[in-house]
């Protein structure tokens, strides 16, 4: 009986992944196909661009009971000419300095066949994904490598650290089911969230505390 119980869980999840895409405007009507077992999501076909991609992956992430996502997603530009390297570099480079919050002195870009290689240091962790962010959605990028490093300029207090990211859960989440232990200045997450949206703010919020160069995500996704 679980078996078949299974088997009805993995359709509707697949349905509603369906749904989830076809109602992304970022994405084009039945680019990508669909496959599910025991919860895990398989993403497959062609885009024109690694923002596709990201889109297709984030939106299969937000479906109940998705447990994880394998992103089979083949990222082929158009065959016009398109964008050159020195373009999307250019290009790169402008988004990050236009950012208010990434500090783009800090950081150097590198394309090489469309692929972005981010290099530098930053404060905190959040600059580190917004940075990743600007760029993932640029025109001509085939993907991103992120090799920044997070150094905060003063080392964090264990004790308070946990309990500042713990009150910040529970403001934001009430994520009662998620522990959040400190070893040095990495961040170590645990516990049980209702969906990958959870998960992410989860992250997000420890990425966010000062001091923390690190995050480690051992967070499960479950009922």
């Amino acid at each position: 009986m679980t078996g078949v119980v299974d088997v009805r869980e993995d359709q509707r999840i697949q349905r509603d992944v369906l749904a989830q895409l076809a109602w992304d405007a970022q994405l084009q009507p039945n680019e990508i196909g669909v496959s599910v077992d025991q919860g895990v999501v398989t993403l497959t076909g062609i885009v024109d661009g690694a923002a596709r991609s990201w889109a297709a992956t984030r939106s299969a992430q937000r479906v109940r009971g998705v447990r994880a996502v394998a992103d089979e997603i083949e990222v082929r530009l158009p065959g016009t000419p398109g964008r050159t390297d020195a373009e999307v570099a250019l290009a790169a480079s402008r988004a990050l300095e236009w950012d208010s919050f990434v500090p783009a002195e800090r950081l150097d870009v590198t394309v090489a066949n469309g692929w972005l290689m981010l290099r530098g240091e930053v404060e905190f962790g959040w600059q580190r994904r917004a940075a990743e962010g600007e760029l993932r959605r640029l025109d001509g990028v085939r993907g991103l490598t992120n090799l920044i490093e997070v150094r905060p300029p003063a080392a964090a207090v264990a004790d308070r650290l946990r309990r500042d990211v713990q009150r910040a859960l529970m403001r934001t989440l009430g994520a009662e089911r998620v522990t959040v232990e400190v070893d040095g200045d990495t961040l170590v997450l645990a516990g049980v969230v209702r969906s990958w949206w959870e998960r992410e703010q989860v992250e997000r919020v420890a990425w966010s505390a000062p001091g923390v160069r690190a995050v480690h995500d051992q967070i499960l996704v479950g009922g």
